[in-house]
């Protein structure tokens, strides 16, 4: 597969730069994308959920009424689950959610992420470039010359440029990676993926190994 190459003004220039196909042309594997968003978002989580269960609740251990002759449900504690402010039953404990994936079915995922967004013309390759100055309003403008603003949109970077970092972070939802830390939960959450010139080589280069 061929892409243009296109400067930050948004205009096409004479380079075009060629993909690789067990890359950027596989067909996705679906499966392995839904594995590996589902192990980086259960490697996300905290898991420090608590609640206190009727053993932890504070309270009287006296039983509230005797056991039988009142016509009444039988009952233990205040701290029983049926009460207000009682114990809960089945609650959530701290717990580690991370599992194990192989690196082959992670790397399958973001080839199959990558070849989704090139066979749906959802990819922009342009030239590397960099920004004077930390500023939000130059980062804006690039996305409108390439009618991105508003949209989810992925910059990849070959290497990091803290010019660039700085000034799309506080754009809502506006991501900037670099080739190496490239997963497939952020290419799939993107619309529209950038692709810095430089960032192609080092992405096939992790890719390939």
């Amino acid at each position: 597969m061929e892409l243009a190459v296109y400067n930050i003004d948004g205009n096409k220039t004479e380079k075009s730069v060629k993909l690789n196909d067990e890359i950027f042309g596989i067909a996705p594997n679906e499966h392995a994308i839904y594995l590996d968003i589902k192990h980086i978002l259960a490697n996300r989580r905290q898991g420090t959920h608590k609640v206190k269960g009727r053993s932890e609740v504070k309270g009287s251990t006296r039983k509230l009424r005797r056991q039988k002759g009142t016509g009444m449900a039988r009952v233990g504690d205040i701290k029983s689950p049926i009460f207000r402010g009682g114990g809960v039953v089945f609650g959530p404990k701290p717990r580690d959610y991370s599992f194990k994936l192989n690196k082959k079915v992670k790397k399958l995922a973001r080839k199959s992420a990558l070849s989704d967004k090139a066979k749906n013309n959802n990819m922009i390759v342009v030239e590397d470039f960099s920004l004077e100055t930390p500023k939000t309003k130059g980062y804006l403008e690039i996305l409108k010359k390439f009618e991105l603003h508003g949209k989810k949109s992925l910059l990849i970077l070959a290497e990091s440029n803290q010019n660039i970092i700085l000034s799309a972070r506080n754009i809502p939802n506006t991501r900037v990676t670099l080739a190496s830390n490239l997963n497939t939960y952020d290419l799939i959450n993107s619309q529209q993926i950038v692709i810095a010139e430089g960032a192609i080589k080092e992405i096939e280069n992790i890719l390939l190994k």
